[in-house]
């Protein structure tokens, strides 16, 4: 199943429905990761990581070090979109990676972008 995500005015045509949303935290400048789903009522978030923690990046409470990253099973429910915030302050943009490439966006201060699968 290919999937489909659009990210403001732009498409996103990914291999496949799982996608791994990626970015330079703003203050601690380590990196975060989201591991997210397309379903069909939007985005489900399947696993995260970050490569240490500190000031609003705190892992979650069933975190397991592997590899130099905290991984853990957040509990959220599925999100209709994402908003995506472009300040330019973190020396780097979202990163969009499904298992082929990674697209970057975001990278310059501006209105925040929402993220949501395709109609």
């Amino acid at each position: 199943m290919n999937g489909c995500l659009l990210a403001g005015m732009m498409t996103i045509a990914l291999h496949g429905a799982d996608f791994r949303l990626e970015w330079t935290h703003s203050v601690e400048k380590v990196t975060w990761r989201e591991y997210w789903r397309i379903e069909e009522d939007g985005l489900e978030l399947t696993r995260a990581a970050v490569k240490g923690s500190g000031a609003g990046m705190e892992p979650g409470d069933d975190a397991e070090l592997q590899d130099g990253w905290w991984v853990w099973t957040p509990d959220l429910p599925v999100q209709p979109q994402l908003a995506l915030a472009a300040s330019g302050a973190t020396g780097g943009a979202w990163r969009i990676c499904d298992r082929d490439a990674c697209r970057e966006i975001g990278a310059a201060p501006g209105a925040p972008i929402i993220l949501r699968p395709c109609p």
